[in-house]
Protein backbone atom coordinates (compact mmCIF):
# COMPACT_ATOMS: atom_id res chain seq x y z
CA UNK A 1 0.00 0.00 0.00
CA UNK A 2 1.07 3.53 -0.84
CA UNK A 3 0.05 7.42 0.58
CA UNK A 4 0.10 9.14 -2.79
CA UNK A 5 1.70 12.67 -2.66
CA UNK A 6 2.34 15.67 -4.51
CA UNK A 7 5.46 17.80 -5.61
CA UNK A 8 5.47 21.46 -5.13
CA UNK A 9 7.69 23.09 -7.82
CA UNK A 10 9.31 26.08 -6.70
CA UNK A 11 11.20 26.24 -9.77
CA UNK A 12 8.09 26.61 -11.47
CA UNK A 13 5.59 28.94 -9.44
CA UNK A 14 5.05 31.95 -7.57
CA UNK A 15 4.61 32.30 -3.99
CA UNK A 16 0.93 32.70 -3.29
CA UNK A 17 0.69 30.11 -6.38
CA UNK A 18 2.27 27.57 -4.20
CA UNK A 19 -0.28 27.63 -1.28
CA UNK A 20 -3.11 27.50 -4.17
CA UNK A 21 -1.36 24.50 -5.46
CA UNK A 22 -1.14 22.98 -1.49
CA UNK A 23 -4.86 23.55 -0.65
CA UNK A 24 -5.92 22.23 -4.09
CA UNK A 25 -3.79 19.06 -3.51
CA UNK A 26 -5.61 18.70 0.18
CA UNK A 27 -9.03 19.14 -1.61
CA UNK A 28 -8.49 16.12 -4.70
CA UNK A 29 -7.34 13.36 -1.66
CA UNK A 30 -3.80 13.98 -1.73
CA UNK A 31 -2.37 13.08 1.77
CA UNK A 32 1.14 14.58 1.53
CA UNK A 33 3.52 17.31 -0.38
CA UNK A 34 6.98 17.79 -0.43
CA UNK A 35 8.69 21.27 -1.90
CA UNK A 36 11.13 21.75 -3.32
CA UNK A 37 14.09 24.05 -1.98
CA UNK A 38 16.04 26.50 -4.11
CA UNK A 39 17.66 29.54 -4.76
CA UNK A 40 17.58 29.24 -8.32
CA UNK A 41 15.62 27.23 -11.18
CA UNK A 42 17.16 24.73 -12.68
CA UNK A 43 17.00 26.96 -15.85
CA UNK A 44 15.24 30.35 -16.63
CA UNK A 45 12.31 29.14 -18.32
CA UNK A 46 10.77 27.95 -15.11
CA UNK A 47 11.42 31.31 -13.88
CA UNK A 48 10.93 31.21 -10.56
CA UNK A 49 12.90 29.83 -6.58
CA UNK A 50 10.82 31.95 -3.70
CA UNK A 51 12.38 31.62 -0.02
CA UNK A 52 10.29 27.97 0.97
CA UNK A 53 10.57 29.11 4.40
CA UNK A 54 8.00 31.82 4.14
CA UNK A 55 6.52 29.66 1.58
CA UNK A 56 5.74 26.94 4.26
CA UNK A 57 4.88 29.46 6.65
CA UNK A 58 1.86 30.17 4.46
CA UNK A 59 1.26 26.64 3.77
CA UNK A 60 0.30 26.27 7.21
CA UNK A 61 -2.21 28.55 7.28
CA UNK A 62 -3.75 27.58 3.62
CA UNK A 63 -4.03 23.23 4.61
CA UNK A 64 -5.59 21.86 7.72
CA UNK A 65 -4.72 18.30 6.90
CA UNK A 66 -1.81 18.12 4.28
CA UNK A 67 1.30 16.42 5.79
CA UNK A 68 4.08 19.19 4.13
CA UNK A 69 7.91 18.59 3.95
CA UNK A 70 10.86 20.24 2.28
CA UNK A 71 12.22 17.73 -0.72
CA UNK A 72 14.59 18.77 0.15
CA UNK A 73 16.53 21.10 2.05
CA UNK A 74 20.56 21.48 1.87
CA UNK A 75 22.05 22.48 5.45
CA UNK A 76 25.34 22.74 4.58
CA UNK A 77 26.21 25.74 2.79
CA UNK A 78 23.96 28.35 1.74
CA UNK A 79 22.53 28.32 5.25
CA UNK A 80 24.20 27.53 8.52
CA UNK A 81 22.59 24.15 10.57
CA UNK A 82 21.62 26.05 12.99
CA UNK A 83 19.48 28.43 11.49
CA UNK A 84 17.73 25.43 9.50
CA UNK A 85 17.03 23.90 12.97
CA UNK A 86 14.98 27.10 13.91
CA UNK A 87 13.08 27.22 10.59
CA UNK A 88 12.24 24.06 10.75
CA UNK A 89 10.73 24.04 14.46
CA UNK A 90 9.05 27.40 13.92
CA UNK A 91 7.42 25.58 10.82
CA UNK A 92 6.75 22.30 12.46
CA UNK A 93 4.62 24.32 15.63
CA UNK A 94 2.67 26.06 12.99
CA UNK A 95 1.67 22.87 11.50
CA UNK A 96 1.28 20.33 14.39
CA UNK A 97 2.25 16.51 13.54
CA UNK A 98 2.14 17.89 9.74
CA UNK A 99 5.74 18.67 8.80
CA UNK A 100 8.69 16.72 7.83
CA UNK A 101 12.22 17.98 7.47
CA UNK A 102 13.39 16.29 4.43
CA UNK A 103 18.02 16.80 4.40
CA UNK A 104 20.22 16.30 1.32
CA UNK A 105 23.49 17.21 0.27
CA UNK A 106 22.55 19.74 -2.37
CA UNK A 107 23.46 21.67 -5.70
CA UNK A 108 26.50 23.83 -6.54
CA UNK A 109 23.78 25.49 -8.13
CA UNK A 110 22.04 26.61 -4.96
CA UNK A 111 25.13 26.41 -2.51
CA UNK A 112 27.65 28.69 -3.99
CA UNK A 113 25.78 32.19 -3.98
CA UNK A 114 27.27 32.88 -0.81
CA UNK A 115 30.70 32.36 -2.07
CA UNK A 116 31.74 29.18 -0.33
CA UNK A 117 33.52 26.42 -2.20
CA UNK A 118 31.64 23.59 -3.41
CA UNK A 119 33.17 20.82 -1.64
CA UNK A 120 33.42 17.35 -2.86
CA UNK A 121 30.54 14.77 -2.65
CA UNK A 122 32.19 12.86 0.37
CA UNK A 123 33.01 16.54 2.30
CA UNK A 124 29.06 17.10 1.29
CA UNK A 125 28.63 13.81 2.74
CA UNK A 126 30.57 14.19 5.46
CA UNK A 127 29.10 18.05 6.16
CA UNK A 128 25.62 16.89 6.43
CA UNK A 129 25.97 14.28 9.01
CA UNK A 130 27.84 16.84 11.17
CA UNK A 131 24.48 19.40 10.33
CA UNK A 132 22.16 16.80 11.16
CA UNK A 133 23.78 16.21 14.60
CA UNK A 134 23.51 19.76 15.57
CA UNK A 135 19.82 20.18 13.92
CA UNK A 136 19.06 17.53 16.82
CA UNK A 137 20.87 19.27 19.56
CA UNK A 138 19.09 21.99 19.13
CA UNK A 139 15.65 20.17 18.97
CA UNK A 140 16.90 19.68 22.33
CA UNK A 141 15.57 22.77 23.50
CA UNK A 142 19.07 22.87 25.50
CA UNK A 143 21.88 25.60 25.28
CA UNK A 144 24.19 24.33 22.82
CA UNK A 145 28.11 25.06 22.40
CA UNK A 146 29.55 22.95 19.60
CA UNK A 147 32.70 22.44 17.57
CA UNK A 148 32.87 21.19 15.07
CA UNK A 149 35.03 19.72 11.47
CA UNK A 150 32.90 22.03 9.67
CA UNK A 151 30.53 24.23 12.00
CA UNK A 152 30.43 26.25 15.27
CA UNK A 153 27.56 26.74 17.37
CA UNK A 154 28.24 29.36 20.43
CA UNK A 155 25.32 29.51 22.93
CA UNK A 156 23.00 28.60 21.19
CA UNK A 157 19.39 27.97 22.21
CA UNK A 158 16.25 27.10 20.29
CA UNK A 159 13.04 28.57 22.27
CA UNK A 160 10.38 27.81 20.00
CA UNK A 161 9.87 24.21 19.54
CA UNK A 162 6.78 21.81 18.45
CA UNK A 163 5.02 19.87 20.97
CA UNK A 164 6.20 17.16 18.07
CA UNK A 165 9.67 17.39 16.92
CA UNK A 166 9.19 16.70 13.02
CA UNK A 167 10.92 13.48 11.47
CA UNK A 168 14.29 14.26 9.51
CA UNK A 169 14.20 12.38 5.88
CA UNK A 170 17.51 12.23 3.98
CA UNK A 171 17.58 12.03 0.29
CA UNK A 172 19.59 9.67 -1.67
CA UNK A 173 20.38 8.48 -4.88
CA UNK A 174 22.52 5.08 -4.21
CA UNK A 175 22.86 2.74 -1.81
CA UNK A 176 25.46 4.08 -0.04
CA UNK A 177 23.47 6.97 0.60
CA UNK A 178 20.58 5.04 0.94
CA UNK A 179 22.34 3.19 3.63
CA UNK A 180 23.44 7.01 5.67
CA UNK A 181 20.08 7.69 5.37
CA UNK A 182 19.09 4.39 7.31
CA UNK A 183 21.47 5.29 10.01
CA UNK A 184 21.12 8.65 10.79
CA UNK A 185 17.42 9.61 8.95
CA UNK A 186 13.38 8.61 9.86
CA UNK A 187 12.88 8.02 6.39
CA UNK A 188 14.21 7.61 2.93
CA UNK A 189 13.47 10.11 -0.62
CA UNK A 190 14.48 9.84 -3.62
CA UNK A 191 13.32 10.73 -7.25
CA UNK A 192 13.82 7.22 -8.90
CA UNK A 193 12.82 3.41 -8.92
CA UNK A 194 16.38 2.20 -8.49
CA UNK A 195 17.32 -1.03 -8.07
CA UNK A 196 18.56 -2.10 -4.73
CA UNK A 197 18.02 1.33 -3.17
CA UNK A 198 15.31 0.43 -1.00
CA UNK A 199 16.84 -2.64 -0.12
CA UNK A 200 19.98 -0.95 0.92
CA UNK A 201 18.21 0.93 3.24
CA UNK A 202 16.12 -1.63 4.88
CA UNK A 203 19.08 -3.29 5.32
CA UNK A 204 20.72 -0.96 7.17
CA UNK A 205 18.39 -0.43 9.48
CA UNK A 206 15.71 1.74 7.81
CA UNK A 207 12.88 -1.59 6.99
CA UNK A 208 10.68 0.33 9.18
CA UNK A 209 10.55 3.89 8.13
CA UNK A 210 8.66 5.87 5.53
CA UNK A 211 10.10 5.60 1.61
CA UNK A 212 9.14 8.59 -0.74
CA UNK A 213 10.01 8.61 -4.18
CA UNK A 214 9.20 11.44 -6.77
CA UNK A 215 7.47 10.67 -10.26
CA UNK A 216 7.49 13.51 -12.78
CA UNK A 217 4.83 13.85 -15.26
CA UNK A 218 3.25 16.13 -17.62
CA UNK A 219 -0.51 15.64 -18.16
CA UNK A 220 -1.83 17.40 -20.90
CA UNK A 221 -4.91 17.13 -23.20
CA UNK A 222 -2.49 15.64 -25.26
CA UNK A 223 0.71 13.23 -25.77
CA UNK A 224 1.80 16.32 -28.09
CA UNK A 225 1.49 18.99 -26.19
CA UNK A 226 2.98 17.00 -22.62
CA UNK A 227 5.75 16.00 -24.46
CA UNK A 228 6.14 19.83 -25.67
CA UNK A 229 5.67 21.12 -22.12
CA UNK A 230 8.06 19.14 -20.35
CA UNK A 231 10.79 19.43 -23.15
CA UNK A 232 10.15 23.21 -22.66
CA UNK A 233 10.39 23.65 -18.51
CA UNK A 234 12.00 20.19 -17.34
CA UNK A 235 15.02 19.32 -19.97
CA UNK A 236 17.16 18.60 -17.14
CA UNK A 237 14.84 15.39 -16.74
CA UNK A 238 17.04 14.07 -19.17
CA UNK A 239 20.62 15.14 -18.40
CA UNK A 240 22.79 11.92 -17.22
CA UNK A 241 25.60 11.75 -14.43
CA UNK A 242 26.46 14.17 -12.17
CA UNK A 243 25.95 17.35 -13.69
CA UNK A 244 22.64 18.39 -11.58
CA UNK A 245 25.23 18.68 -8.77
CA UNK A 246 28.07 20.27 -9.85
CA UNK A 247 26.71 23.00 -12.67
CA UNK A 248 26.63 26.42 -10.94
CA UNK A 249 24.08 28.78 -12.92
CA UNK A 250 20.59 27.89 -14.63
CA UNK A 251 22.16 29.04 -18.04
CA UNK A 252 24.81 25.93 -17.80
CA UNK A 253 21.78 23.86 -17.62
CA UNK A 254 20.41 24.91 -20.28
CA UNK A 255 23.33 24.64 -22.70
CA UNK A 256 23.39 21.28 -21.30
CA UNK A 257 20.07 20.10 -22.20
CA UNK A 258 20.67 21.55 -25.53
CA UNK A 259 22.16 18.07 -25.76
CA UNK A 260 18.79 16.31 -25.28
CA UNK A 261 15.95 16.05 -27.39
CA UNK A 262 12.32 16.12 -27.05
CA UNK A 263 12.03 12.01 -26.80
CA UNK A 264 14.62 12.12 -24.43
CA UNK A 265 12.62 13.98 -21.59
CA UNK A 266 9.47 12.19 -22.70
CA UNK A 267 11.49 8.74 -22.02
CA UNK A 268 12.22 10.18 -18.57
CA UNK A 269 8.66 11.92 -18.01
CA UNK A 270 5.26 10.46 -18.39
CA UNK A 271 3.66 12.37 -20.70
CA UNK A 272 0.33 13.31 -22.12
CA UNK A 273 -3.53 12.14 -20.93
CA UNK A 274 -3.22 8.24 -21.06
CA UNK A 275 -3.85 6.49 -17.26
CA UNK A 276 -2.19 3.86 -17.82
CA UNK A 277 1.00 5.19 -18.32
CA UNK A 278 0.67 7.69 -15.06
CA UNK A 279 -0.79 4.51 -12.97
CA UNK A 280 2.46 2.35 -14.15
CA UNK A 281 4.93 5.65 -13.58
CA UNK A 282 3.36 5.13 -9.61
CA UNK A 283 3.20 1.78 -9.73
CA UNK A 284 7.23 1.21 -10.85
CA UNK A 285 7.84 3.19 -7.25
CA UNK A 286 5.46 0.94 -5.36
CA UNK A 287 7.34 -2.47 -6.88
CA UNK A 288 10.63 -1.10 -5.66
CA UNK A 289 9.66 -1.17 -2.23
CA UNK A 290 8.23 2.70 -1.59
CA UNK A 291 5.26 3.81 0.10
CA UNK A 292 4.66 6.96 -0.67
CA UNK A 293 5.03 8.12 -4.12
CA UNK A 294 4.65 12.06 -4.35
CA UNK A 295 3.88 13.49 -8.09
CA UNK A 296 5.23 16.41 -9.81
CA UNK A 297 3.59 18.09 -12.71
CA UNK A 298 5.42 19.97 -14.91
CA UNK A 299 4.25 22.90 -16.42
CA UNK A 300 1.74 25.91 -15.50
CA UNK A 301 -1.52 23.27 -15.74
CA UNK A 302 -1.74 22.14 -12.27
CA UNK A 303 -5.62 22.39 -12.00
CA UNK A 304 -5.80 20.59 -15.15
CA UNK A 305 -3.68 17.15 -13.24
CA UNK A 306 -5.73 17.61 -10.41
CA UNK A 307 -9.08 16.76 -12.06
CA UNK A 308 -7.32 14.04 -13.65
CA UNK A 309 -5.54 12.41 -10.69
CA UNK A 310 -8.96 12.64 -8.61
CA UNK A 311 -11.26 11.41 -11.80
CA UNK A 312 -8.97 8.86 -13.31
CA UNK A 313 -5.49 8.19 -11.80
CA UNK A 314 -6.86 7.62 -8.08
CA UNK A 315 -9.94 5.05 -9.07
CA UNK A 316 -7.09 3.17 -11.37
CA UNK A 317 -4.67 2.86 -8.17
CA UNK A 318 -7.52 2.21 -5.86
CA UNK A 319 -6.22 -1.70 -4.80
CA UNK A 320 -3.00 0.48 -3.77
CA UNK A 321 -3.80 3.72 -2.26
CA UNK A 322 -4.08 3.16 1.70
CA UNK A 323 -7.38 3.22 3.29
CA UNK A 324 -8.18 6.88 3.74
CA UNK A 325 -7.05 7.64 0.05
CA UNK A 326 -9.58 5.27 -1.76
CA UNK A 327 -11.80 7.64 -3.85
CA UNK A 328 -15.20 6.68 -3.16
CA UNK A 329 -16.96 3.96 -5.27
Amino acid sequence: MIELGYALSSEEHRPNDLLRYARMAEEHGFTFALISDHFHPWIDRQGESPFVWSVLGGIARATERLRVGTGVTCPTVRIHPAIIAQAAATTAAMMPGRFLLGLGTGENLNEHITGERWPSANVRSDMLLEAIEIIRELWTGQNVDYEGRFYRVEDARIYTLPDELPPIYIAASGQQSAKTAADVGDGLIATAPQDGLVGAFEEAGGASKPKYGQVTVCWAESEEQARKTAYEHWPTAALKGELATELPLPRHFEQAAQMVTEEDVAQQVVCGPEVKRHVDGIRKFADAGFDHVYVHQVGPDQEGFFRFYRETVMPELRDLLVERQRPAA
